[in-house]
This record gives C-alpha cells, structure tokens and sequence, in this order.
C-alpha cells in the first residue's frame, strides 16, 4: 500500500476503482489492486465495457457462445456483463465478508433507457440482482424524479442500490429518504431492514461545466464546494431520530459516494478530487489513472468538514458570477441521464457488430 491509498483508507473513506474488464480480470491487475493498492470496490458504465469489447478479442468466445444459443439485444449483453460483474464480486468477496458489507462490492446499471420508467426500474433490478447470484452486487438507479420510487420500492423488495446521477444536496436527499422509506416498509412488513446502499454524488462534472463561465479564480471549485454541503447533510440525516431508530433495528447507513473524481482539467491536479475530498464512512470511486496518481504523488490535507465549511460560500460566489447552480444541478443530471443511453447504444451496437463477426 503506497502513502496515498494508505492515507486515504487511514482517514476512513473506501477506494473504488471505476472500471471492470475482463482483461483487468483474467490479467490479476484487479487481484493486485485489492491486495496491494487498497481497492475495496468496483463501479463501471457501458463506455468501459463498449472499449473493452471493441478494442479486443476477451469477449469473443463469449458472444459467439451466446449468440449460437440464439440470445441477442440486451439479455446478450447483460449475460456479457453479469459474468465480469460476477467474477470481480468473487475477487472482493473476501473484502466484503471481512468488512462485514461495508466494502466488497461491485455495481451492475438497470438499462438506462428505463431511467424514467419506474416500474420497468424496478423490475429489471429485481431481475439483476437474481441474475447476480452474490451478496455483494449493487444494482445502480439513476437519481432522477422517476427513479426515486424505483429506489424505495427496489430498497423495500430487499436489492441493493448503489444510485446514481446525482449532483446536489436536494437530490441526494430525496435519494436518501427514498432509502430510508424503503427500511421503513421493511420494518413495518417484518423484515430485515439490513439491506445496503451508496449514494453516488457526480462531482468533477459540476467544473467542466463551468470552466469557460467563470473567472479562473473560481474554475474547479464549484464539484468539492457542491461535495462538502453534500457532506453535511450526509452526516446530518444519520443524525436525525428518524435514522436512528432504523439503525437501532438493525439497518446500516447507506453510504455517500463520491463518483467522477478523475481530474477533467489538464491544468489541474491530477489529485484535486481525491484530496479535497478525503473524508471517514465515505467513497472515493476513481478511474485506474487516478488512483496510480494518488499512489504516486498523492498528500492528503485536511478531512471534509462536519458542518460544510466554505460551501456555501463558494456556491454564492458562483451566483454573483451568472452560474444557476439550482438550475445547473438539473441540467447536468438530464445530461447525464442522456449520456448513460448514449452509451448503451454504443455498447448495444458494439455487441450486436461483434456477434455478426464472430
């Protein structure tokens, strides 16, 4: 373990990696990460499976496999990624059993298509948690009007949910109280309310946003100001009455996670997110460059502060310069939701050309 990741993981916040792959699999890069870099997680998206299926040959035998057995569209692609997802949750296991849930788990996305579709959300995150077979798989809802419901009811059927999209303070609440109305309705149906949850908070999108809005004294700012409120409310909701009788019945807190921490601007620190966002009980999901960059070079500084700190500060500032941050906050997650169908088209498509040739 480098002085970064043992840093980090000393200060309390778990390291996931964003991305899976079979090479990363088959290679033992994900064994290794485990074991010597301190990664307790895996999330992922349909870009990172779209270049790892077209760029290579791993998934070949598998599609052909597939394909000869007559499955097409997306019950072939869930099948592809379901056996990544699935072999990563093995490798973590141990973690997840030594943390006793806390860690060790992989996340698999509902279809994006379905991101306002609640009913259809919920059925498919039944169907892929069955489909998972392990404990330690998240099924990922985005954080949208649509998918709210869909985290209480899937919550309340007992599927973990890692959710989604989800870029400020309201609609991180409105994701966790959609989790605490889904214990709820587990306790008062007699059931174990003991069913996991992270809220995944999109942070680096808030800065390229703005960069070419304000002025370069508040450029790459706007994500940790945007975190550190998330933060507070974080630590307040585990605070209020209404979460500690749920926790004194048996259900544990579902986490915040910090998603998108890779640095999108090359005049900025490489560890600008993983720094500034170093805080206990939480999630830092970053890709594979970022955490060799954490490793190599990465200091960390004082932890996220209990009560906010200078965020609201910062987030008026951005209003005296023009930025609609309530507006913007809407806008990112639309645009995010739009992107994740963008993708899985992509990988649709990629699957589908990859069937025919092989």
């Amino acid at each position: 373990m480098s002085g970064g990741t043992k840093a980090l993981t000393q200060a309390g916040q778990s390291i996931w990696l964003d991305n899976i792959t079979r090479d990363l699999i088959t290679s033992g890069t994900l064994a290794l990460y485990i074991a010597e870099s301190s990664v307790a997680g895996i999330t992922s998206n349909p870009t990172i499976f779209e270049k790892a299926i077209t760029k290579g040959a791993a998934y070949d035998a598998q599609i052909g496999s597939l394909a000869k057995e007559g499955k097409a569209g997306d019950e072939l692609l869930f099948e592809v990624i379901l056996q990544d997802l699935i072999a990563a949750a093995d490798l973590l296991a141990p973690v997840y059993r030594r943390t006793a849930g806390v860690d060790g788990w992989v996340s698999v996305e509902v279809a994006p298509g379905l991101a306002n579709d609640t009913a259809g959300t919920v059925a498919q995150a039944c169907w892929l948690s069955s489909k998972a077979l392990r404990p330690n798989v998240f099924v990922k809802i985005p954080g949208t009007r649509e998918g709210v419901p869909a985290i209480e009811e899937a919550i309340f059927r007992g599927v973990p949910i890692n959710v989604t999209l989800l870029f400020s303070v309201d609609q991180y609440v409105a994701a966790a109280e959609a989790y605490m109305r889904g214990l709820e309705r587990r306790v008062a149906s007699g059931l174990n309310p003991d069913v996991r949850s992270v809220a995944s908070l999109f942070v680096s999108r808030w800065d390229k946003a703005t960069a070419d809005k304000v002025s370069e004294g508040l450029r790459n700012r706007l994500g940790i100001a945007v975190s550190k409120l998330c933060y507070q409310a974080y630590r307040d909701l585990k605070e209020t009455d209404r979460w500690q009788c749920l926790e004194n019945m048996g259900a544990r807190p579902q986490r915040l996670l910090f998603a998108s921490t890779g640095t999108k601007d090359p005049n900025a620190s490489d560890v600008l997110y993983v720094e500034g966002l170093a805080s206990p009980n939480t999630i830092d999901t970053m890709p594979e460059e970022t955490l060799h960059a954490l490793e190599d070079h990465g200091k960390l500084g004082d932890l996220l502060p209990r009560d906010g700190g200078d965020g609201q500060e910062v987030l008026a500032a951005f209003t005296r310069a023009g930025i609609d941050v309530v507006q913007l906050a809407e806008d990112l997650q639309v645009d995010g939701a739009k992107a994740f169908v963008d993708s899985w088209t992509r990988l649709s498509d990629a699957v589908t050309a990859k069937r025919q040739a092989v």
